[in-house]
Order: structure tokens, then sequence, then C-alpha cells
């Protein structure tokens, strides 16, 4: 079914009041949510609304978080989450950080005890915004195989840079260090549809097309699928993700980062620090040449790449062009929503006595 964007951000925005979130929590959630949605991230959008839900069940979620401060320096930060949303904790964060770039150059943030931050983008753009360059990371799950290996250790760890440009719009690279973040995964269940080799492996470590395959004892690979075609590096960008985020923060890490309430097939078990851990960062470009003679540079960058010849039938992007393109389709024309999807929405409003 197809709905406008307004109405499911709103929807989104009541299910949060519903748990307990303040007016300016929800509506900033609400927000980063349904980003994901009108940017064609259809696996961190408002799929995503009845796992915080279910969090909230669980006690892992505080509605009314104290988001503080329990380390800093002129550039850089760890910040307390109190196990808050992380579609409001991330924003703290990433303000945290403009203003420490204002100040001296960078800001720099490790967060600990937070929970699911949504897309990466959302919180790098801030920055990007505001003649910085910004950078959000997470760690996640433990979903994902190191090389070589059988056992999870890894989440899906994304990285968001977004710089930006004069006349082009900002330059937004935003990707998982994995081949395929598991929210495609869990799309690709709701369809009854095979994975692509090279996403996934068995509990023995061999190539599947099972998309269940994760919730079997297999696991997720890296970017790359296998070492023939590059695991190592998606590997060792997933364990940079994982380093700052939580080892820096004093989050939990490598296997003992706790699920997200839509990998039902995960529990939270033994903890060696607080939460889910980002990382953000804003670096102000006139802290290293005047921000109009960059962003003049940046548009020639941008330009260049888009003149590249390409292949028949193709043209070459810039990380962002199809977010961009997307965004411009959904906002006219509505989100699609998965039947899945829309029977979950229908129980959060029943549960909350809220109009769908």
């Amino acid at each position: 079914m197809i709905y406008e964007y307004s109405y499911l951000q709103n929807f989104i925005k009541n299910v949060f009041l519903s748990i307990g979130c303040s007016e300016t929590d929800a509506d900033l959630a609400s927000k980063v949510l349904i980003s994901a949605d009108l940017r064609g991230v259809d696996s961190h959008g408002t799929a995503r609304l009845s796992g915080y839900v279910r969090l909230y069940d669980n006690g892992r979620l505080n509605p009314t978080p104290n988001i503080k401060i329990v380390h800093q320096t002129p550039s850089t930060a760890v910040i307390d989450g109190d196990k808050g949303l992380g579609l409001v904790v991330a924003p703290y964060a990433m303000k945290i950080a403009m203003e420490k770039a204002t100040n001296v150059g960078s800001g720099w943030i490790s967060v600990q005890n937070s929970n699911h931050f949504g897309i990466a983008g959302y919180h790098a753009m801030m920055a990007s915004d505001n003649d910085m360059i910004g950078w959000a990371m997470t760690n996640a799950a433990p979903l994902v195989t190191p090389t070589f290996s059988k056992e999870k250790l890894l989440g899906t760890n994304p990285i968001a840079v977004a710089v930006p440009a004069q006349k082009n719009p900002a330059f937004v690279a935003d990707f998982a260090s994995t081949a395929v973040a598991y929210g495609k995964m869990e799309i690709l269940q709701r369809k009854g549809s095979p994975a692509p080799i090279g996403w996934v492996q068995d509990k023995e470590g061999n190539p599947t097309d099972d998309s269940n395959a994760v919730k079997n004892g297999g696991a997720l690979l890296p970017l790359g699928g296998d070492r023939e075609h590059g695991s190592h590096k998606g590997y060792g960008l997933g364990a940079i993700v994982d380093i700052f985020s939580g080892v820096l923060s004093g989050a939990n890490f490598g296997p003992w980062v706790p699920p997200f309430a839509t990998a039902g097939f995960m529990t939270a078990g033994e903890q060696v620090g607080k939460g889910t851990g980002h990382f953000l960062g804003a670096m102000r470009i006139d802290a290293f040449r005047p921000a109009e003679e960059f962003k003049a540079d940046m548009d020639k960058w941008i330009d260049r790449f888009h003149a590249a010849e390409a292949v028949e039938g193709k043209k070459v992007l810039v990380p962002g062009d199809p977010e961009r393109e997307i965004e411009a389709e959904r906002k006219a024309n509505g989100i699609n929503l998965l039947e899945p999807v829309v029977k979950d929405l229908q129980a959060l409003a029943d549960r909350f006595g809220i109009a769908f």
C-alpha cells in the first residue's frame, strides 16, 4: 500500500509519544525514521518502528533519557545516551560535534549506552548542511562473520560521510561494511525470496542463497563476500567502526553488542560495556581552506564524475544521487509499504488507539 510520507511521519510520532517520549524527541525520531523511507533505505525506516516498541517493552529503551557528556576535551567527548532512542541520541551527539568544530575546527564524539540510530546518513548530513564535513558510524548486533570465520563477531556497522558542495547537492556516502544490511534480508524474508550468493553463508561457512540463513546459524558476509573478492576489506571496515563506536566509547563491542529487537532470534547476553555505541564527527571546512573555494572545487569534482563516459545504458552516479532521486519521487508519489509492515503498523495502531 502507498502512503504519503507526512502521514507516516505523523503516525510514527504518535507511536513514540505513546511509549512516553517527549513531544520534541518524538518529532525528531519520526523525522530520522521517515528520512530512511524517503531515501529508499526501506530496511531502516517505518519497517523498524515495531522493533523500537519491542525494545521499550523489553526494558531496553528509555523514552525519557538524560543524555549527558561523561568526558570531554575541547575537540572530543564521550556521551552516555541513557538507553535512549538512537534516533535522538545520535543527533544530540552530532550537535555537540558541530559545536566543538565551530570552536576548535573539528569535533569527535563517541557514544555509549544508546540504541539503533536509523540511517547513518541523516546524522552525517546535519554537518554538511552547515559548511562542515560530517561523519557517522555505529556498531550493531553480531550478525557478521569475519573472513574465514564461522562465528558471528561483528555487526553490519555502517559508515556515512557527507560533504557539501556549492551548486550541487552534497556528496553523501552511506553504506554498511557488509555485503548487505540485515534489514534487506528481512525484506527478502517477507517476500519469500532467495538472497544473492555472496550475501550470506550457512552455519558451516558455505555460500548460500537462503534468506533465513542467519536465523539458522549462518552469518552475513563482509563487504566483498569472500576473500577473493575483497571480504577482508569489508571485515577491516567493520572492525574499525566497532572499535571507534564501542571500544573507544565504553559501549559493548564485537559479539557482545545487544541485538536490535527485530532480530528476534537473538537475545541480549553478556555485556562488556553499555548498550550500543556510535561515533560521530564534524570537520569545519574553513579550518582547512575557505569554505566557498572548497565547495566550488567539490562542484568540479562532482561535475567531472557525472560527465564520465559510461557503459551503454548506464550513467555514472555520485554517492547520494540515487537517494535524492528516490526522495523526490516518494515525496511526490508516496511510500509503498509491504503488507507485513502494514500489518505491524496496524497492530501498533490498535495497541495505542491511534488511527492508521
